[in-house]
């Protein structure tokens, strides 16, 4: 047990040392640091304009759609890559598993053509 332990004692020390880094490098900054707000830090940035609306406000539909066009990507990318590497091991469950998804993926880009997601104005 002794020995198992004696193995494991440089995973704690570095992470102790992470942690006392981590923190003195926040009282650092905090201590360091000005803290003189004014007006000008304090206003609300929007693109180099002063915001001139709520920020409660309603978004646009295509706000929505296109962030959805954005996730229905990201999610096909991020599972195929993985997927396609491993092909030859992944057998006929995980090929059918992979056309389940790439089906509902394919419905949600379906949606998002028949809602105008793709055409700009």
């Amino acid at each position: 047990m002794d020995e198992l332990l004696r193995e494991y004692l440089p995973v704690l020390i570095f992470s102790g040392m992470a942690v006392a880094l981590g923190l003195v490098l926040i009282l650092a900054a905090v201590l360091i640091a000005p803290s003189e707000p004014d007006a000008e830090k304090l206003s609300a940035y929007e693109c180099g304009f002063n915001a001139f609306d709520d920020a409660r406000m309603r978004f646009d539909v295509r706000f929505y759609l296109v962030s959805i066009l954005f996730i229905i990507f990201d999610l096909e990318i991020a599972f195929l890559f993985p997927w396609a590497v491993a092909f030859k091991d992944v057998g006929d469950v995980g090929f059918w598993s992979m056309m389940v998804f790439l089906a509902v993926l394919t419905i949600g880009f379906a949606y998002e053509w028949k809602k105008g997601a793709l055409e700009w104005e």
